[in-house]
């Protein structure tokens, strides 16, 4: 029996392993390929952010990584300069319903994103600069989605019953896409997204990830 339990033990654990090496080279040789598939795309996408709203080409911001350890995560910057909270607010009902969608709005009602800011999320085109993020190994192609710190705090205190699916997400890289975002993306409430997200961290597999990332272009392109 004892050697039953260590054989499986074993098992399990050249199991991770080579997931581990296997998802790491997914990871380098996908973002790799997708840099150089898109490439022609940089510069349009640069000319437009510039033309259309003065300001930084990127944004920079805090995201929680893997052990909550966090890293500045790159985007293509889609929101006007400035205090975009008092643009916001500017709207008393979009304010009230930014709230009470756990700090988000439709992309058509947003007015802090820009027309361009607009076409690029539709596409998710403007994600396409973690690609450095997953080269730098602080991200992956395939994971839960990168909050920020007070969001998850924030969460965990409106919504005690998700602390445990939290703590699950917080032992992983956040992914460019993965099981939510092919599953209804903002469609979905927290709740279901960090059930989504923790049930994919505890149950990864090969067949998973690249189902995942072969799904992920038709929803892409099923926005348009």
């Amino acid at each position: 029996m004892k050697n039953k339990i260590r054989s499986r033990k074993i098992f399990y654990q050249q199991r991770v392993f080579l997931f581990r090496i296997f998802k790491r080279f997914l990871d380098i040789f996908g973002s790799i390929f997708l840099l150089i598939l898109f490439l022609p795309l940089l510069i349009p996408i640069i000319i437009l952010i510039k033309f259309y709203s003065p300001g930084p080409i990127f944004f920079l911001q805090k995201r929680v990584g893997k052990k909550s350890k966090e890293f500045l995560m790159y985007k293509f910057r889609t929101m006007y300069t400035g205090d975009n909270d008092n643009r916001l607010k500017q709207y008393p009902k979009l304010w009230e319903k930014y709230k009470k969608l756990d700090w988000k709005l439709p992309l058509h009602e947003d007015p802090r994103v820009t027309p361009v800011g607009k076409f690029l999320r539709t596409l998710s085109l403007d994600e396409f600069p973690q690609l450095i993020n997953i080269l730098k190994d602080e991200m992956s192609l395939v994971g839960p989605r990168a909050y920020r710190e007070k969001e998850l705090q924030e969460y965990t205190s409106k919504y005690p019953e998700t602390k445990k699916f939290i703590k699950i997400i917080r032992s992983t890289k956040p992914g460019l896409t993965g099981l939510w975002q092919t599953s209804g993306r903002n469609q979905l409430s927290f709740k279901q997204r960090a059930k989504m997200d923790a049930k994919y961290i505890k149950n990864r597999s090969f067949r998973q990830e690249v189902f995942i990332i072969l799904k992920t272009p038709f929803v892409m392109l099923s926005r348009w």
